[in-house]
């Protein structure tokens, strides 16, 4: 099964089993001003571990297997590396590592202070205030589990550097790069809640509107223009609004949204051709290069692979 793109994190080396103060979640702590950085390691196979956090705490897998759950929030699930869990405050991790005797399991846990939080939201809200006056900067609390995005991986793996590293102005340097994961978060978190929802917030979102608009049009010539007047604000709102809430700009976005159909195209092993055509591409020539931009592969390098995998053809 091919799955969503996901972007892997550093990873640290683990740490000699002579170092060790527990086989089980191992624990080093980096205390920055307004956040507390930890690096957890397991190397035995165990089951429930209950980690409890008091702040909102930014969780993500380095390397190895989790199968967890949000005490009293969520069913239990799989956690690999490229992936990122948001715990509230107050609640529990229970965490099974399946896996850990043979590939001992390497996550960070980053806790940010709650006053930081509260003044880096309120900061946002009145100075960059977004384009939608019906949203504003806020962490869903629902939107837990996340695939990382290049964005928020690398804003996790600058705060993960100055955090490990020796440095007088690492303090300063931190709340920088900790405001910025949490702008990266929100993003994430706003782009997989448009694109699991947009169908039913359309009448009521005005970026809903536009992604809806343009998935079913991406046979076609799609200018910003024109989809702006359809959004009813300016040229230069309109690219604010794609940038605030998703991080990108809506050129990349529909060109994203190109290449993710033309994938599904190919599954379906339609010819190159006609893959061009569904997804608004001026030639195949067109599609081959942002193809291979996007993937780093040809399209039908791809397809090739995907059909060997799933044995449909030799």
């Amino acid at each position: 099964m091919i799955r969503e793109d996901k972007h892997l994190l550093y990873t640290p080396e683990l740490t000699g089993h002579e170092q060790l103060q527990n086989i089980i979640e191992n624990k080093t702590t980096f205390t920055l001003n307004n956040c507390e950085f930890s690096l957890y390691e397991t190397h035995k196979k165990t089951e429930d571990v209950k980690l409890k956090f008091n702040d909102l705490t930014f969780t993500a897998m380095l390397r190895g297997k989790k199968h967890m759950k949000l005490e009293n929030k969520s069913e239990y699930f799989d956690y690999f590396p490229g992936e990122t869990v948001l715990v509230s405050p107050g609640e529990t991790m229970v965490i099974d590592f399946p896996e850990a005797d043979e590939t001992p399991s390497q996550c960070i846990a980053l806790s940010f202070s709650p006053d930081f939080v509260e003044e880096s939201l309120h900061y946002l809200n009145t100075k960059l205030m977004k384009v939608d006056e019906s949203t504003c900067w806020r962490i869903s609390s629902n939107e837990f589990y996340l695939f990382n995005s290049l964005p928020l991986a690398s804003a996790t793996n600058n705060l993960m550097r100055i955090a490990m590293e020796d440095n007088m102005n690492k303090d300063i340097m931190a709340d920088l790069a900790l405001k910025e994961l949490l702008v990266r978060l929100m993003q994430t978190q706003a782009g997989k809640l448009i694109e699991n929802d947009y169908k039913t917030l359309k009448t009521s979102n005005r970026l809903a509107f536009i992604i809806d608009y343009i998935k079913n049009n991406l046979h076609q010539k799609l200018s910003i223009e024109h989809l702006a007047k359809l959004a009813f604000v300016s040229k230069s709102n309109f690219f604010k609004l794609f940038k605030y809430e998703l991080g990108t700009s809506p050129n990349e976005y529909i060109l994203q949204q190109r290449i993710k159909r033309a994938k599904e195209l190919l599954k379906e092993n339609q010819s190159i051709k006609e893959v061009a055509f569904a997804t608004g591409f001026s030639d195949t020539n067109h599609l081959i290069k942002t193809f291979k931009t996007f993937e780093g592969i040809t399209p039908k390098n791809y397809q090739r692979n995907l059909f060997s995998e799933y044995k449909i053809v030799s």
